[in-house]
C-alpha cells in the first residue's frame, strides 16, 4: 500500500486497532509483531525511519559486559540470547566481533562492583583482572548451551604486546571475549518493516507523518502534502525513544515524566596507524572516570566512544567539543604513541538513549532494561504503551514484550513468533559467500568487487 493510498484509506475510515507512533527499531519491531498476528496497525514517523537513536548507535550487538556489575543479570542473558539470533538471523548486517579489554591492575573494582550490587551508592573506577575475569566466565556460561562465538581467552603482558605493540605499555593483562557488530542498523530496520508489509499488505506505514490531538480524534499531519487525516486508534503505543515524554504531551496523554534520557556521542577516525594497530579488534576500555569506551574498525576507518550525558531536548542534542576532546583523551590512554589530529575526524553522531528517568548522580548506574508503561485512556485519547528503555540488540524481545501487552489488551492470540524469522538480505544466507558471490557475478556479468559490493550493502535481497 503507497502513501497516497494510505492516507486515502484513513480518511474514508480512520479506525484503526493500534496506533504505533515512533519509526525506529523498537517501533518498526513491535508494527511487525503485531502485523503478524493479524492486527490492524499503523505506524507513524516524523522523520526518516531509523534516523534518531537507531541511527546513532555505536555498532555495537552485545551482551553487556559491564551490566553485570549493576547486577542487570536478566539483561545480559537476553541481551546475549538477542546477539545470537541476530548473528543468525541477520548475518548479512551482523558479524561476530573479537574484544579485547585491557587490563593495568589485578584486584581493582571488587570493592565497587560489591557497593554498586548492593544498590550502594559508589563511582566506579577501573576494573581488574579478577573482576573482568569473573565477568566473562558468567558471559561464557551464559551462553554454553549455544556457543554461536568462542568463549573468552586471558593472555599476559608480554602475549599482548606482541599482538598489540602500541598500546599502553603499562598493561598487566588482556582479556579477548567475542560478540557483535552491525555495519547498517538504519538499514536492517528498513529491511524489517519492508519484509512486514509484503508479507501483510493490509498494515500501513508513514513517515514524514506527525501525529498531535484534534478537536475530535487524533490527527495526522503530512509533512509531505501539508494534510491532515483524523485516525482513531483503539490503542497507541509510543515507541518514540528519547521524544516518549514530548509525544505525550502533542497526543493528550496525561503522564508523569518518563524519561531521562542520555546522549552518547561517537566519534569516526580516518587514521591508518590506528586502524591497523587494532588488528581487526574492538578494544573495549575504561577512562579514568569509569566510564567505558570503545574503539574499533568500522567500514575502512575507527568508531571511537562515546559520552553519556543527560539531555532534555533531545532535537538539540549534538557532539560538542568537550566531547570529542573526552572521547580523544580516553583514547590517548590506551594508545599514547598514536597522534589524533582533528583533520582525522572525518564523521561525529549523537545519539539519545531512552533511559528511565532516574536520580542516580551518575548517568553510567542507570538501568538499561526495558520495559513498558500503559497510561489508561481518557476522553478521545485512546490507551498508550509507552516503551521505555532497551538496547539496540533487544529491539526484537522489546517489540514481542509490548506486542504481547497489545495483543492482551485487543483480546487477540499471537500466532507466530519472530525469534528464528530472518531479516531482510538474511534470507537463504551462503554459507561461502566468496563462491555465491563469484557465481552470481559471472551470471549476471558483474565484476566480482561490485558483486561484493552488492552483498555487502544488501545481502542476498
Amino acid at each position: 500500500m503507497n502513501r497516497i493510498q494510505t492516507i486515502t484509506g484513513l480518511r474514508e475510515s480512520p479506525e484503526v486497532d493500534v496506533l504505533v507512533i515512533g519509526g525506529g527499531i523498537n517501533g518498526i519491531s513491535v508494527f511487525r509483531e503485531l502485523a503478524l498476528q493479524g492486527v490492524d496497525v499503523l505506524l507513524a514517523e516524523k522523520g526518516d525511519y531509523c534516523s534518531g537513536a537507531s541511527a546513532a548507535l555505536s555498532r555495537m550487538v552485545h551482551g553487556g559486559l559491564r551490566y553485570l556489575e549493576n547486577g542487570e543479570f536478566k539483561l545480559v542473558r537476553e541481551s546475549l540470547l538477542e546477539r545470537d539470533r541476530l548473528l543468525k538471523n541477520a548475518p548479512h548486517y551482523v558479524a561476530p566481533l573479537p574484544t579485547t579489554v585491557p587490563i593495568f591492575d589485578l584486584f581493582s573494582g571488587i570493592a565497587n562492583g560489591a557497593f554498586r550490587f548492593l544498590g550502594l551508592s559508589r563511582r566506579p573506577g577501573r576494573r581488574g583482572a579478577l573482576v573482568i575475569k569473573t565477568g566473562l566466565a558468567m558471559y561464557d556460561f551464559f551462553t554454553a548451551a549455544r556457543r554461536v562465538v568462542p568463549t573468552h581467552k586471558f593472555r599476559s603482558r608480554a602475549e599482548t604486546l606482541k599482538v598489540w605493540p602500541a598500546i599502553n605499555p603499562a598493561i598487566r593483562n588482556s582479556a579477548t571475549y567475542y560478540d557483535a557488530w552491525v555495519s547498517h542498523p538504519e538499514r536492517l530496520g528498513t529491511e524489517m518493516l519492508r519484509d512486514t508489509m509484503k508479507e501483510k499488505p493490509f498494515a500501513r506505514a508513514l513517515n514524514y507523518a506527525r501525529v498531535s490531538l484534534g478537536d475530535a480524534s487524533l490527527v495526522l499531519n503530512d509533512g509531505l502534502s501539508g494534510e491532515t487525516v483524523a485516525v482513531k486508534p483503539r490503542l497507541i503505543v509510543n515507541a518514540t525513544g528519547g521524544w516518549i515524554d514530548l509525544t505525550n504531551s502533542a497526543i493528550g496523554a496525561v503522564a508523569p515524566k518518563l524519561l531521562g534520557g542520555t546522549k552518547g556521542s561517537h566519534l569516526i577516525v580516518d587514521n591508518r596507524e590506528l586502524h591497523d594497530a587494532l588488528d581487526g579488534h574492538m578494544i573495549y576500555y575504561e577512562n579514568e572516570d569509569g566510564r567505558i569506551c570503545i574503539l574499533f574498525p568500522y567500514l575502512g576507518n575507527v568508531l571511537v566512544g562515546s559520552t553519556d550525558i543527560r539531555v532534555d531536548d533531545p532535537d538539540q542534542a549534538r557532539c560538542v567539543d568537550d566531547e570529542r576532546q573526552y572521547i580523544l583523551q580516553s583514547l590517548s590512554f590506551v594508545f599514547p604513541e598514536i597522534e589524533i589530529a582533528d583533520s582525522d575526524i572525518v564523521f561525529q553522531f549523537t545519539g539519545v538513549r531512552p533511559l528511565p528517568i532516574s536520580q542516580d548522580s551518575f548517568t553510567g548506574r542507570i538501568p538499561r532494561d526495558h520495559f513498558c508503561e500503559l497510561i489508561e485512556g481518557a476522553g478521545i485519547v485512546p490507551p498508550t504503551l509507552c516503551m521505555i528503555g532497551g538496547k539496540w540488540t533487544t529491539f526484537r524481545s522489546f517489540g514481542e514484550l509490548a506486542a504481547d501487552i497489545v495483543l492482551e489488551r485487543l483480546c487477540r492470540q499471537r500466532i507466530v513468533g519472530t525469534e528464528n524469522m530472518p531479516i531482510g538480505g538474511g534470507r537463504h544466507f551462503p554459507t561461502a559467500p566468496a563462491k555465491w558471490c563469484a557465481e552470481r557475478a559471472a551470471a549476471h556479468g558483474l565484476s566480482l568487487d561490485r558483486m561484493r559490493s552488492l552483498f555487502e550493502r544488501y545481502g542476498t535481497a
